[in-house]
This record gives structure tokens, C-alpha cells and sequence, in this order.
């Protein structure tokens, strides 16, 4: 009997181990989200700009009435390399000729050649199942440096068409009609039969360095396009992003992931107080002890909600000024969350195929989003009266 009480408690010790085990780390309890399309895989591509406003578009879509669909990624790409390519020429090389870019490429590019869905146009004319643009990004480079640097004296009247003939080997053919749903389309036809304007759209973002309510071009490498994003105080920033969740719209938005606090294997994002401000736990004095690296090796452990920065408008500027927040990562703001200490996150969709503990989907705190962001996307109309009026938007 004695040893059936030892081996019943011992059970119940190992029982509560793992459940204080199973405790550990944020837990989050989503507060409200629009409805979303399925995960994408950008794979190896770097093409994160074009997959996050599609998904985001395609949301809008489906918010406005429309069928769930899948807008070709490809189609997109292949035309912003084209327009890329272009501008690379007339700047006689002086320009980012890379594959990133930002969310305006991709309503800029629907509105200029229209769209196709994805069975229509996949793009993907190489022999692999997912996008990898290794050699891609390394022959259209090759192309055009060659092309700059021809000994002619002068550019050939073959350069446009040696580059459509490298796109169209890449990502294929474009149709110049399709049926879809039993309907014929053409580009431009399917995108006008869309419920969603490309001109309701509108990119906002926060910076001392330009004049607030204006409009400027955000000084970034993948800004390739030199497109005007308006700019407002961080707090109204944010009052439309959550005004846009708050109306049932997404967001897409422009992010650094580089930070530190965001553990991808771990679908999080958080920008913690400085260590000498934390104490983990009810133990100062066991805190007090700890070295800087150790105190920081539990922070970023994760175990369990931490303080975390409050962030100010000069914060973001300098973490601008000094290159510590970049064009990073495109992803989409989906919905609103709270940890179990009842602080506030963001609920995102990602591009990079259903991984980590969410199959898909990460979740940045509120301080991340207002440090971290480089721009977002939204309908103009959900902007909040006032704040439409001080941007001089009609």
C-alpha cells in the first residue's frame, strides 16, 4: 500500500512537471480576424512584397462579395521585373535591380497589365514544384549589366526583346485571353470585373525626416519604383491600422523581421525592455544576480510574457536612421490578440508555407508593430474621418 502511495505521488509529480512544462511560453487568445485565404509558400523566390498584397487583395475580395481565388504571383513578378528592367536602363544602372519590392508594385502592375488567377499563369516555367529564383535573379542581372555595358556606344534596338524572350523562358507565355468560372477574360477584363479598385488602395507610413500629412518616397533599396506613401504620427499610423481590423479589412504590411525579438520557429514577435528594466518572475534578488547575458538569454527564451519598450515616434527614426530597421519582409495584419497577461498583439499571415506553432500565422506585439513597420497598405475609405481630412484625402 505504501509503495502504491510513493509510485501514485511520484505519478503525480511527473504530471504536474509536465504540465508546468506545457505552460511555459505565450499563449494567445485571438480577439477578432477578417477572413483569410490559405497560406502561401514563397519559398525561395524573395518575392514576400507579391505574395502578402495578393493574399491581402484576395481578402479584399472576398470582403467585398467577391469568390475566394488565388491572383497569379508570377504574373506580377514578371511584369515588375519588366518595368524594373526598364528604369535600370534609363538610370544607366543606378538602381536596385534585385527581386524585391514593395506593395504599390503590385497594384501598380494589376492596374498597368491587369491580372490573371494563378491556374491560369503559375509562372513557374523551370522544372521545380516552388519558386526558387537563384538562377533567375542571376541571368536577368547578367542580361542587363551586359546590355549597360556593350561596347556599341549605344543600346541595340534587340534589348527589349532579348529580355522578354528570358522572361517568358522563366515564367511562360503570357495569354492574351482565358476563360475562367466559363467566361472569357483578358487581363485587363478579369481585373476590372474585380469587386476591389486598385485605386482605393494606399500606403502609409511614419517618419520625422519628411513632413507629416504629405506625401513622400520612402528612401529604400526595394523602393525600386520610387512610389509616394503618405506619412502620419505613429499614433495615427496605428489608429488605422486598427481601424481597418476593426472594419473587417486586412493590412498589408511592411515590416523588418531582422529584430531580435522575433523567434520565427516560435511565431513571435516582441521588442523587450532593456534587461536592467526586467524582472522575470517575482524574484528580484535571483534576477539581480543573473549577467547580462544570462538575464537576456531568459528574456528571449520566451517562457513567459516579458515588459516590453514603449515606443516613441524618435525611437523609430533612429532605428531608421541607422539602418536598424529595413525593407525587410512583406506579410498581412489579419486580426487583433491578447496573451495571457493580457497584452496586446497582432495576429499576421505569413508567406513561408504552413510552419512553426501556428501552421502559418506569427503573432507580433503592439510594440513591434509600431518600432518595426516600414509601411502598411489599406483602403483609403476605412481612414478615420479626421485623420482623411489632415491627409487631404477626398
Amino acid at each position: 500500500m505504501k509503495r502504491f502511495a510513493l509510485l501514485t505521488v511520484a505519478i503525480l509529480g511527473l504530471a504536474l512537471s509536465a504540465a508546468a512544462q506545457e505552460e511555459k511560453g505565450y499563449k494567445f487568445t485571438d480577439n477578432n480576424e477578417v477572413k483569410t485565404v490559405p497560406i502561401t509558400n514563397q519559398f525561395r523566390s524573395g518575392t514576400c512584397w507579391c505574395y502578402s498584397t495578393l493574399s491581402f487583395l484576395e481578402e479584399e475580395i472576398m470582403r467585398a462579395g467577391g469568390e475566394q481565388m488565388t491572383l497569379s504571383q508570377m504574373w506580377v513578378v514578371r511584369h515588375a521585373y519588366f518595368e524594373k528592367a526598364i528604369k535600370y536602363v534609363r538610370l544607366h544602372g543606378h538602381l536596385n535591380f534585385a527581386v524585391g519590392g514593395a506593395a504599390h508594385d503590385v497594384t501598380d502592375m494589376i492596374a498597368k497589365y491587369g491580372i490573371v488567377p494563378r491556374e491560369v499563369y503559375t509562372g513557374q516555367n523551370y522544372g521545380t514544384e516552388l519558386p526558387e529564383f537563384g538562377e533567375i535573379d542571376a541571368v536577368l542581372k547578367g542580361y542587363m549589366d551586359a546590355v549597360l555595358k556593350n561596347k556599341n556606344g549605344k543600346l541595340t534596338t534587340a534589348w527589349i526583346n532579348g529580355l522578354n524572350g528570358i522572361l517568358d523562358a522563366y515564367f511562360g507565355v503570357r495569354p492574351e485571353k482565358f476563360e475562367y468560372n466559363g467566361k472569357e477574360y483578358t487581363p485587363q477584363t478579369f481585373a476590372e470585373s474585380l469587386p476591389v479598385k486598385m485605386s482605393d488602395y494606399i500606403e502609409i507610413s511614419s517618419y520625422t525626416h519628411h513632413p507629416f500629412y504629405s506625401t513622400f518616397v520612402l528612401e529604400v533599396p526595394d523602393n525600386w519604383m520610387w512610389g509616394e506613401m503618405y506619412n502620419l504620427p505613429m499614433e495615427e499610423m496605428m489608429q488605422v491600422l486598427d481601424a481597418a481590423l476593426a472594419a473587417g479589412h486586412p493590412v498589408a504590411w511592411g515590416a523588418d523581421v531582422s529584430e531580435k525579438g522575433f523567434r520565427g520557429n516560435m511565431g513571435i514577435g516582441i521588442i523587450p525592455e532593456d534587461t536592467e528594466k526586467i524582472m522575470i518572475g517575482s524574484d528580484a534578488e535571483k534576477w539581480g544576480k543573473l549577467s547580462d547575458r544570462e538575464k537576456e538569454a531568459k528574456i528571449y527564451s520566451l517562457e513567459q510574457p516579458v515588459a516590453e519598450k514603449t515606443i516613441t515616434q524618435e525611437m523609430r527614426q533612429e532605428a531608421y536612421d541607422n539602418y536598424q530597421t529595413t525593407d525587410d519582409h512583406g506579410m498581412v495584419i489579419v486580426g487583433t490578440a491578447t496573451d495571457q497577461a493580457g497584452n496586446p498583439f497582432y495576429k499576421v499571415q505569413n508567406s513561408w508555407g504552413e510552419n512553426g506553432p501556428y501552421k502559418g500565422f506569427y503573432y507580433f506585439s503592439r510594440p513591434f508593430v509600431e518600432y518595426k513597420t516600414m509601411d502598411i497598405m489599406v483602403n483609403k475609405n476605412i481612414i478615420p474621418k479626421d485623420i482623411q481630412k489632415k491627409m487631404g484625402l477626398k
